[in-house]
């Protein structure tokens, strides 16, 4: 990943068994210059466009597709917020039943029921009585029995307490299922899905956004200044 040559080194005393004095140093990547980096990002959303990672993308063929350069793949990386590859990249379809089994340890248990969300339920009026996609659980109901009701407040009750929605009027609610059980399975699959949906920097962008990657990557002058890419540690033991 081409990310990593923007980033500037630290000579780090060496822990190598046969280094031959304290002097001895070796190069290594100062990752925590992305501290610096996710501010500047964070700053700048107008930079941005919305994007939807196909089944089969990787960050480097997205990068080839919208920038022409497969290793400005740290470029769709960084923008999007990921920090770790492997646990925050969609996994392709076909590997979510396989993660699904390894995470949970059977199918029995990837399928049974992790919560319940609501469906969305208007009343004779057309005004919302219970907003879609609220989790809850398999105590969840609705406080009253019959159908309509006169009262200026709507209460929805579950073991985390109760959620009151503001009603003005009588209503009446013309249904019988209130909620939809939710398996592991189908959880694993959403939250894939929800990982799809990424920021992505504007092709345009793409040159000030490399020259500002290098400017704040940079080193200022300091006692370990060596260069604006490198700096040094002291040594903490002093070997003969």
């Amino acid at each position: 990943m081409g990310y990593f040559r923007e980033l500037p080194d630290i000579l780090y005393q060496s822990p190598l068994p046969h280094k031959k004095s304290s002097v001895d140093y070796v190069a290594i990547k100062n990752i925590f210059r992305r501290t610096k980096l996710f501010d500047y990002l964070s700053d700048n959303v107008s930079f941005f466009n919305k994007y939807i990672i196909e089944d089969g993308d990787r960050p480097d063929t997205v990068a080839e597709n919208l920038y022409g350069n497969s290793e400005l793949d740290y470029i769709v990386v960084l923008t999007a917020g990921i920090t770790n590859i492997n646990h925050e990249w969609p996994l392709q379809d076909f590997q979510i039943y396989n993660f699904t089994l390894s995470k949970y340890g059977s199918e029995e248990k990837m399928n049974e029921i992790k919560y319940y969300k609501t469906y969305e339920i208007r009343d004779s009026e057309n005004r919302q009585i219970l907003p879609p996609d609220f989790i809850v659980d398999s105590s969840f109901k609705v406080d009253g029995s019959a159908l309509r009701r006169g009262t200026n407040r709507f209460t929805v009750i579950n073991q985390s307490g109760n959620l009151q929605l503001d009603d003005k009027n009588q209503y009446t609610v013309a249904t019988d299922n209130i909620a939809r059980p939710v398996t592991y399975y189908e959880y694993e699959i959403e939250e894939n899905e929800k990982r799809r949906q990424i920021d992505i920097l504007r092709p345009s962008y793409v040159p000030n956004f490399i020259s500002d990657l290098r400017d704040i990557t940079r080193y200022s002058k300091n006692s370990r200044y060596i260069s604006g890419s490198i700096i040094s540690t002291e040594p903490t033991n002093l070997i003969p």
